[in-house]
């Protein structure tokens, strides 16, 4: 059980606070209501549960550094009047990761965007925690490199935030998830302690700050593994129904093919989709895919024997007003809400064989649940993970259709609730715990995140 969380800090403490944090250089305060409301969102109102849980939740200050140095000593300034903090990236998040439960200080990381350095022989980038993903991109793309995992919000989302608080993306049917050993290389953290240490740590010692919430350290920097760049073609393929399009998904995850993406929607989602110019009428459900030029080339021909229609076919242009890749992962959810907000979702990893599980959700829930599913790998394998999407109809259905998607073996990862492990497999990580202990002794990092956290170890 968590421990419990403290009152927010006083009026007087927060006084106190912004006059040590006023000496420090390249520090900026913001204290507007309006900035505090903004600057303490993120995208948790796609959750109705989360929506209540966060309502009223704010900060009391926000800072933002423009330097590391600068974080050091705001750190050290927080820990030393036992004020919380949380950091924030670009708040594209779903889980609340960036709201603070109690007040204090949010850290806003939008100045720490150098990319410091890009590896010409291996391409690992060094890459401060606030920079935002496209502009990252288009750096590596000038070294012909590129960035293995994105979220749908690559555009506007940081690349702290997305290690802090993501799992993984476009890229993951080829590249797996986040926190697969070999994409994060390293980081550079600074402690939460009245005397900020400022660390470097490798690829081990960073595993357990990777999709923590900034809960066990506050990230400056990434060494991250990438890519060779490729210029992908997008491809829209429809097909008769959604179990054609199980059948048409599998045989393209077996196909000698380069794919980046691979998304499933069922007709009731493909209807409220904004599909890109060019697109006829939806009249069944649909493939969206990444896939290299040679393998678009080959699916041209391939596609129809299979059952599938191509209905757009193009070289890529993310800087396009709507490329395919902003329909995909959670951009699925956001089209979804924006036609009807009664629509919420659920994240899950389906059983290797789905199709089953498919049939009885689908007959047993008719009308109250889509599916959206995306191809991945998991431990090496090609698996579908499922991103459906749901009428909103409370906490008591949500339960039990989680609970019948377990009974068919999917495994759920609840976007419904706030802490690092309810969000995840379920289970407190110790090493996130031993973590926090090591570089947030006193618990004042995003506290109410970490639910194994059960507050500081007795002094000895």
């Amino acid at each position: 059980m968590s421990a419990p969380l403290p009152p927010p800090p006083t009026a007087a403490a927060i006084e106190d606070l912004a006059r040590a944090l006023e000496a420090i250089p390249a520090l900026t305060l913001l204290r507007r209501p309006a900035e505090l409301e903004r600057l303490s969102r993120d995208c948790h109102d796609y959750s109705p549960a989360l929506s209540d849980l966060l309502l009223g939740c704010r900060a009391q200050l926000v800072a933002r550094p423009g330097s590391v140095d600068a974080v050091q000593r705001l750190v050290a300034a927080c820990a030393a009047h036992d004020v919380p903090l949380t950091v924030r990236g670009a708040g594209t998040g779903n889980y609340g990761q960036c709201v603070p439960l109690r007040g204090g200080v949010v850290l806003d990381c939008s100045r720490l965007d150098a990319v410091r350095s890009i590896d010409a022989e291996t391409g690992v980038v060094e890459v401060e925690a606030g920079c935002v993903m496209a502009r990252l991109e288009q750096q590596l793309a000038g070294c012909g490199r590129s960035l293995r995992l994105m979220p749908s919000t690559w555009r506007t989302a940081s690349i702290g935030g997305f290690i802090a608080g993501g799992s993984g993306g476009i890229g993951s049917i080829r590249w797996g998830f986040l926190r697969d050993p070999g994409h994060l290389l390293g980081l550079e953290l600074v402690t939460m302690e009245p005397d900020a240490r400022r660390l470097r740590l490798d690829a081990a010692a960073s595993r357990p700050i990777n999709h923590a919430y900034g809960t066990n350290g506050v990230i400056t920097a990434l060494r991250l593994a990438t890519a060779p760049a490729e210029r992908w073609h997008e491809l829209v393929v429809e097909v008769a129904d959604l179990e054609a399009a199980l059948d048409l998904s599998q045989a393209l995850a077996g196909a000698a093919i380069e794919l980046q993406e691979l998304a499933v929607f069922e007709r009731g989602v493909c209807d409220r989709l904004p599909w890109p110019a060019g697109c006829p009428p939806v009249a069944g459900a649909r493939l969206a895919l990444l896939v290299d030029p040679c393998g678009s080339r080959f699916l041209e021909e391939w596609l129809p024997a299979q059952g599938g229609t191509v209905i757009l076919q193009r070289p890529e242009q993310p800087g396009s007003a709507r490329p395919l890749r902003e329909l995909c992962w959670n951009h699925t959810t956001l089209h979804m809400r924006a036609h009807d907000p009664g629509w919420t979702y659920l994240q899950m990893l389906l059983p290797p064989d789905p199709a089953p599980m498919l049939r009885e959700m689908r007959a047993r829930w008719q009308g109250q649940l889509l599916w959206h599913l995306e191809a991945v790998r998991q431990q090496g394998a090609a698996r579908l993970a499922g991103l459906p999407l749901l009428r909103w109809s409370g906490a008591e259905a949500l339960e039990a259709l989680m609970q019948d998607c377990r009974s068919h073996g999917a495994v759920i990862f609840n976007p419904h609730v706030l802490t690092v492990e309810d969000g995840g497999l379920g289970v407190v990580d110790a090493d996130q715990v031993e973590a926090k202990h090591r570089f947030d002794p006193a618990g004042l990092l995003n506290p109410g995140k970490l639910r194994g956290w059960t507050g500081p170890r007795p002094s000895s």
